[in-house]
């Protein structure tokens, strides 16, 4: 039960998270023998998410702390609360540091992968099997060079010809009109 005992169904609808229409979907399906909470079966139907059903009980908590239970400030609550933070703090660095070791072994794998990963040599030996030993690889900039560089001059060549056939095209079509043109007078 929540705040004054109200049920969660009630709740979500009074904080605008889902509507009646969606609260009555999901207990539709209870009635219908559905045995999950209802919030499960909200989420499932994509009404809520996981975090909206979070912060809804924990405002929902707050609120009901905030009027239910007075601030102690006693030496003994104030003993206590350090004694909570410093183990909550404890808590905390050994899982970042079981995360750190975690991560460290992660790497090292990796870079033992990385140590077994086949050479450059044997990956070209494979890739182009018909070079001889010890042939001189170019590198990229040279390949581009002797692959494309001298395209921009070819196109711009067929270009120049492809305007010269179209000049000489309107030209044969001027000769044939007027060659029909003097047909026609004849």
């Amino acid at each position: 039960m929540a705040k004054n005992g109200q049920r969660l169904g009630q709740i979500l609808c009074d904080a605008d998270v889902i509507t009646k229409r969606q609260l009555a979907k999901a207990l539709q399906k209870q009635i219908q023998g559905d045995k999950r909470k209802l919030g499960e079966i909200l989420v499932e139907l994509n009404y809520v998410t996981l975090e909206d059903l979070t912060d809804v009980m924990l405002d929902t908590q707050h609120e009901e702390k905030e009027v239910a239970q007075p601030i102690d400030i006693s030496e003994d609550a104030v003993m206590k609360t350090k004694f909570a933070l410093d183990l909550k703090t404890i808590i905390v660095a050994a899982t970042g540091i079981a995360s750190l070791v975690g991560m460290w072994y992660m790497l090292q794998a990796d870079i033992q992968e990385a140590k077994e990963l086949p050479s450059l040599e044997s990956l070209y030996e494979a890739e182009y099997p018909s070079r001889p030993e010890g042939y001189n690889w170019p590198r990229s900039y040279e390949q581009y060079k002797d692959n494309v560089e001298g395209l921009q001059d070819e196109m711009d060549d067929a270009y120049g010809k492809i305007e010269e056939l179209e000049e000489i095209i309107k030209e044969l079509q001027k000769d044939i009109k007027s060659l029909e043109r003097r047909k026609r007078d004849k």
